[in-house]
């Protein structure tokens, strides 16, 4: 079933203001919604990338229904929450195979078993993320840019909508903070 930003952006509002019916019409909607970032994020990884979409994906999901207290703003909002935990996501995993493979003695205990990233690239998501932090502390408008379009897949319309900006600053700052991250990550290599 497939339903417009705006029903969507009307049950999001529902739900937020209590109604349990509008939570159960939603989900359904935004899971295949999220399934397609996901796929649509993991498309950019490696092709012998063993992380599976699904266990990002439900993830996400189970974080997501249990927000409490958030006022919903629009399809774009939630998308945009959406992006902020599937990176979490990405990063606490990384970082704690990398922990691992260090030494430490926390149980690894993984999101699924098909979810197995490559020391090579729990250190570039480490990397990416450790300069996303800095980026963030200098222009937080431009490290959200980059949670959205980068880990949300949002399109530049849907980004300026969530931060409340023009298609054209959404634009300039993407491709800023595009290259000082590229600079950023290969300086710490």
């Amino acid at each position: 079933m497939t339903a417009t930003p705006q029903e969507i952006t009307q049950l999001l509002v529902a739900w937020g203001n209590g109604d349990r019916a509008a939570l159960d019409s939603l989900m359904p909607l935004v899971y295949e919604e999220l399934r397609r970032l996901a796929h649509r994020y993991m498309g950019q990884e490696r092709p012998d990338h063993t992380l599976q979409t699904a266990a990002l994906v439900n993830e996400a999901y189970f974080r997501l229904i249990d927000q409490k207290d958030v006022h919903w703003q629009n399809r774009a909002h939630f998308f945009g929450i959406a992006a902020q935990l599937m990176r979490r996501i990405l990063v606490d995993h990384a970082r704690s195979r990398h922990y691992a493979k260090r030494g430490g003695d926390a149980q690894h205990v993984p999101l699924d078993e098909g979810m197995i990233l490559s020391d090579e690239r729990a250190a570039d998501v480490i990397a990416l993320d450790d300069a996303l932090r800095s980026l963030a502390e200098i222009d937080a408008r431009k490290g959200q840019i980059v949670e959205l379009r980068f880990f949300g897949g949002l399109t530049i319309d849907e980004t300026a909508e969530v931060l409340v900006v023009s298609p054209g600053t959404v634009m300039r700052d993407w491709t800023l903070a595009k290259a000082w991250l590229r600079r950023a990550v290969m300086n710490d290599n």
